[in-house]
């Protein structure tokens, strides 16, 4: 029997990622709170498993192993379930993957710093992340308008990665129903029962309606 792998998170889309993977797998996990708004980042030992401060880690304690950063959480959760990471379309895989890890996240990210939280100081940053965030949703439906998924026809981590991201869609004021194939997407996707438990995993509620 696996032991338990713990999860330090929060409820963001970059800790969903996780909850929703080991859903995905049927690995048990338990869920250790990290509250970014009380500064437990920062506490030190925190940053002896996350050096710069930053949700999610696992620890999984079978193999002995402390995990940082969601790409590579997913990653080697995959390797070691054999799951949603075909080896003979890695490549494909690995590039929606990292696509989301240095655009998707980051830059709506921005998004909801600016226009979110911090609403009304500044202009540049509200219209700058709000054209980024607008390309990215095109960019996205471009690509599933000529693919089930973003790295192919089956459902893979690259998929998990980017999904909690457009769960924010109520966010971003762009109205993801004029996207027809990132809305077909993420409908798809949020009917499935580890991505509606994994989606809830700290109670944050229902999924999101597009």
């Amino acid at each position: 029997m696996l032991k338990v792998i713990e999860l330090f998170a929060s409820d963001t889309p970059n800790g969903k990622k996780i909850s929703i993977m080991l859903e995905e797998i049927n690995f048990p996990y338990k869920v250790t709170s990290v509250d970014l708004s009380k500064g437990d980042q920062f506490k030190e030992e925190f940053i002896k498993i996350s050096p710069f401060s930053k949700i999610p880690v696992i620890k999984d304690s079978e193999n002995s192993k402390n995990i940082f950063g969601s790409g590579a959480i997913l990653i080697y959760l995959a390797e070691r379930s054999q799951k949603f990471y075909d080896q003979k379309n890695k490549s494909n895989i690995d590039q929606w993957l990292m696509a989301q890890m240095g655009l998707v996240g980051p830059l709506i990210g921005q998004y909801h710093s600016f226009y979110r939280f911090n609403k009304g100081k500044s202009k540049y940053g509200e219209e700058r992340y709000f054209k980024i965030t607008k390309d990215l949703y095109k960019n996205l439906n471009d690509r599933l308008s000529v693919s089930k998924y973003l790295a192919g026809e089956n459902y893979t981590i690259a998929d998990i990665a980017t999904w909690p991201w457009i769960a924010r869609h109520q966010w971003h004021d762009i109205g993801l129903n004029k996207y027809r194939d990132l809305c077909k997407w993420y409908e798809t996707i949020s009917e499935r029962e580890a991505v509606i438990k994994g989606y809830n995993f700290m109670g944050g509620g229902k999924i999101p309606k597009p």
